[in-house]
């Protein structure tokens, strides 16, 4: 009841809702109204209350709760089973064991999120920053009909969606830095770590996890001069609004369901190419290809619709599906 509320009174923000208005769309009484605008009182939300007016919310807090994250979803299917933790070891290792200890496709679309990581990881096995009330730390669970060599595609989709969802909720730019990481001004912002369970042919889940630096002022000083957050790079443009997490999740989440099921269609990224590479830091830039068989530098052209990253080199161009790829002037590269 309190997330229909919340819903209903964020869609008439701008007025005021009467207690008969919800009794009668919710089918409830007065008194279970009361009782869910009490709730939500107590929970930050500031609602004013007028005598044959109603109610009319006016200030959101950044909280991170079910109610709050389920009335900012526009998706049709994606979020609409959210798990919402305090605290975790990890958004991606919840995901999991979700789907292990399920037996049906009940879980498909669930989303993971937390207020703070205990041991929250990035690629390649590298820890990631997590205190709470700081970031937005959430992941996607799924089960789609794809075939398992077609699935790291997906890192690049979810990369797509978040640089979207911040362009949208803070109209900054941010950009995609090949495969997984998304930044802004050549700092990184945001982190995505995609994992598989799979047969041979048959995909049993995959969890894409996210990680997006969003209130701090400050970070560890191993990362400090390749980190930002949203907070510090709108403060550079002297601007001082507060970003609510679930809102920039809400749109997130818009964009992945969006550009996930363009991505089923052909199982690759050919519709989305275009668009990935006009997002994309690299295209165009010397890089420095991290490969196990040797490094080298080039120029990166973009992806093509395997997602795979195209580097001119002498000799031709090659395409990079592995390994690691570091980008003149971001991450401090020279």
């Amino acid at each position: 009841m309190k997330t229909k509320i919340l819903q209903a009174l964020r869609q008439n923000q701008d007025t005021y809702v009467s207690g008969q208005e919800l009794c009668e769309k919710f089918g409830v009484s007065r008194t279970a109204v009361w009782k869910a605008i009490k709730q939500l009182k107590e929970a930050g939300y500031e609602i004013t209350a007028v005598q044959n007016r109603g109610y009319r919310l006016v200030a959101v807090p950044d909280i991170l709760s079910e109610s709050e994250i389920a009335s900012r979803l526009r998706t049709k299917w994606l979020g609409h089973n959210v798990r919402y933790l305090e605290e975790v070891d990890s958004t991606n290792a919840e995901a999991k064991r979700i789907a292990e200890s399920a037996g049906s496709m009940d879980w498909h679309g669930t989303v993971v999120v937390a207020d703070k990581q205990t041991a929250g990881r990035g690629r390649r096995g590298r820890t990631w920053s997590s205190p709470c009330g700081t970031g937005l730390f959430f992941s996607i669970l799924i089960k789609p009909q794809i075939d398992p060599g077609n699935a790291s595609m997906l890192t690049l989709v979810k990369g797509m969606a978040t640089a979207k969802g911040i362009a949208e909720v803070t109209g900054m730019q941010p950009q995609i830095k090949w495969p997984n990481d998304v930044v802004l001004n050549g700092k990184k912002i945001v982190g995505i770590l995609t994992e598989m369970s799979a047969q041979i042919d048959y995909v049993n889940h995959i969890v894409v996890g996210t990680g997006i630096n969003v209130h701090q002022s400050e970070f560890p000083e191993e990362i400090a001069k390749t980190a930002t957050s949203l907070k510090l790079e709108m403060q550079l443009q002297g601007r001082e609004e507060q970003i609510t997490r679930a809102q920039l999740l809400g749109a997130v989440l818009s964009h992945f369901e969006r550009y996930y099921e363009i991505f089923l269609k052909t199982q690759d990224l050919s519709a989305l190419m275009e668009e990935y590479n006009g997002m994309l830091a690299n295209c165009g830039r010397s890089v420095r290809v991290l490969d196990p068989l040797g490094e080298y530098e080039g120029t990166a052209l973009g992806i093509d619709d395997r997602g795979e990253l195209l580097v001119e080199r002498e000799g031709g161009i090659s395409k990079v599906s592995s390994g690691e790829v570091s980008v003149r002037g971001i991450y401090g590269y020279i």
